[in-house]
């Protein structure tokens, strides 16, 4: 007796299953693994510049602290629906202090010429503003404390307190794109809407950065930041 050969899966159902699993997996990789962000302000320069792409590691701090040093992506603890990113100049035990623009955490002078930027020539005392002279103040359990690379112009630790561990989101690892967006340029993609998870708009996204920024702005891509490490 002859037997049957199995059912061919239709065109259509094969699609949708590519899909599917497609879409399953980004979301495991987007929720455990690793996450694209953009870089919207210039707060983080010169390290981190308007336009850069970077991924963020969403499971280095299941296995390892924060440490002294690391850019961190986090929840924005006064609005929790945005993410901000910043350097980690402190862990809890420390004892923060800002003297004239110049960071001391635990007595000792924090000095890094090329990660630190300043840009305004004026200096507050404390008590007009916590910007170029704070503290000293010690680093609660289950916190840290974070600054912007460019100092003057940086919402950060000095004005909203220390960060809630709890609310980081991955530590800033590599660089994969850099673009130096212009005013009336098109909107890229927006990589930290989970509503751009769907295959379809990440494919859609996909090819709008590769016709605006390649073909008919190359001069505008920053070709030489591309797969530069974080640090």
């Amino acid at each position: 007796m002859a037997r049957k050969s199995p059912k061919k899966k239709s065109k259509l159902r094969e699609y949708v299953e590519v899909i599917t699993i497609s879409v399953l997996l980004a979301l495991v990789v987007r929720t455990y693994v690793v996450q694209a962000f953009r870089i919207p302000s210039g707060s983080m320069e010169d390290t981190l510049l308007v336009g850069d792409f970077l991924l963020v590691s969403k499971f280095i701090y299941r296995f390892t602290d924060p440490k002294q040093g690391d850019i961190i992506v986090f929840k924005y603890p006064l609005d929790t629906r945005r993410d901000f990113i910043k350097r980690c100049v402190a862990v809890e035990g420390q004892t923060v202090q800002v003297i004239n623009k110049v960071l001391y955490v635990d007595g000792k002078l924090i000095s890094n010429p090329p990660q630190s930027k300043f840009v305004d020539f004026k200096t507050y005392p404390q008590g007009a503003s916590t910007r170029d002279n704070f503290g000293p103040v010690k680093v609660p359990a289950g916190h840290l404390f974070v600054m912007g690379d460019n100092r003057d112009n940086s919402r950060d630790s000095r004005y909203w307190g220390f960060l809630d561990k709890r609310l980081i989101k991955g530590k800033a690892f590599i660089l994969y794109w850099s673009w130096n967006r212009m005013p009336g340029d098109p909107e890229l993609a927006k990589w930290n809407d989970p509503f751009y998870l769907a295959l379809p708009k990440f494919i859609f996204s996909f090819f709008r950065v590769l016709v605006f920024d390649i073909i008919f702005s190359p001069w505008r891509v920053r070709w030489s930041r591309i797969g530069n490490l974080i640090h």
